[in-house]
């Protein structure tokens, strides 16, 4: 079971997931086919497909949760009322592809980074909308 559900609370609900972009992909794969020979390809490869593997990013009804790790557990998790603000940043290439990096800032920690994942705005849109639910309540 993924570490977003099995960590859910009493009455938390996972609003959206992120998925990492296919362009992610590309650029190991280039990396493996372009720098594979003098092997630093193959490091690049297998640090970012491993990242892309051992990744979870979603938000719930009372949070954001980034998990990462292979052997060892890292989170980074903001309370929704703690979320100062969520930058999208897309360069050229992101817009014509639809990908991008976020960057969730929150009161008293630092900022979290999510590189290329699909559809950035739709998933700032999900927090921006748990975040207003999360005011009611």
């Amino acid at each position: 079971m993924p570490y977003i559900e099995q960590s859910l609370g009493q009455g938390e609900k996972l609003v959206r997931r992120a998925q990492f972009h296919w362009w992610y992909s590309a650029k190991a794969w280039l990396a493996l086919v372009f720098l594979g020979w003098i092997l630093i390809g193959i490091w690049i490869f297998f640090a970012m497909m491993i990242r892309k593997w051992t990744t979870e990013i979603g938000v719930t009804t009372h949070r954001f949760v980034e998990k990462t790790g292979l052997f060892t557990l890292s989170t980074n998790e903001i309370a929704l009322q703690n979320i100062e603000g969520v930058r999208v940043t897309q360069g050229l290439w992101g817009r014509v592809l639809g990908y991008g990096h976020l960057r969730i800032e929150g009161t008293g920690i630092d900022a979290v980074t999510i590189p290329d994942i699909a559809d950035p705005i739709t998933f700032r849109a999900a927090i921006e909308t748990a975040r207003g639910g999360s005011a009611k309540v």
